[in-house]
């Protein structure tokens, strides 16, 4: 049984000058606890596609099923984290992390156990009462990972969340991501642009082709866990990195 189906969707949307196709026949399963990326050329409809699985956008044909159900709408039982800044700036870092829940009426001495293991996980626990504007960029991304893991969904979805940091941030932040994501395992959809990114974190990688977004190739990630800063300057990579680019266009 799969944990998400992605079953021959479909999305058309009307643009001026007629009807635009921007996914095409979208069909792939993920396991429960797999780590999967999206990538493709701007405008292939890998944020739209993650959008339809959040049930933020709807979509004209197929179907998507998670735990054999169907998505109808947004749902605690996913949780997105995307590229701009999250994080509310007029509450403490341990209070945007119990924020979901409370929405969700969690007893306060509940939540905060919940969310000070969080702290420690994420490596905040001087940080509980500072200001997002007190923290680095990296440092609020993490809270934004937190807020996610905090209500504990089925399946983490994740839009170029560190898309607006700097290199060396965002590489701390991919092996932050993958020692949290190894501790708390939940399945992941991750989208980006960056091949070598996506190479550097996921167990499969789903290539979409330009506009409309067609499947174009399904890759298996070679590269055994846990992966370290070393991967990046390896041969192995080097290799998979220009065949992949050449499959890209």
């Amino acid at each position: 049984m799969y944990k998400l189906e992605i079953n021959h969707v479909s999305k058309t949307f009307q643009g001026t000058s007629g009807e635009v196709v921007a996914l095409d026949n979208i069909d792939f399963q993920v396991n429960d606890g797999e780590f999967i990326s999206i990538v493709g050329t701007s405008g292939c409809g890998k944020s739209t596609l993650l959008n339809i699985i959040a049930g933020l956008t709807d979509y004209t044909s197929g179907s998507i099923l998670l735990n054999q159900q169907p998505i109808a709408g947004p749902g605690s039982d996913r949780a997105v984290v995307f590229q701009s800044d999250a994080t509310f700036p007029w509450l403490t870092v341990i209070e945007n992390l119990e924020y979901g829940l409370k929405i969700k009426q969690m007893p306060k001495d509940e939540r905060r156990q919940i969310c000070n293991d969080l702290l420690k996980l994420l490596g905040l626990e001087k940080f509980a009462d500072a200001y997002p504007k007190e923290l680095s960029g990296g440092m609020r991304k993490r809270i934004d990972i937190g807020r996610a893991y905090a209500v504990q969904p089925e399946i983490l979805l994740m839009d170029e969340p560190f898309g607006a940091l700097d290199v060396v941030t965002r590489e701390t932040m991919q092996d932050e991501l993958l020692r949290i994501w190894s501790e708390r395992k939940k399945t992941v959809i991750f989208v980006t642009h960056d091949l070598e990114e996506a190479m550097y974190l996921s167990d499969r990688i789903i290539m979409l082709s330009p506009r409309p977004g067609r499947m174009k190739q399904i890759i298996e990630v070679p590269f055994e866990r846990p992966r370290t800063a070393a991967l990046r300057e390896s041969k192995e990579f080097y290799d998979l990195r220009n065949e992949l680019r050449k499959v890209m266009g």
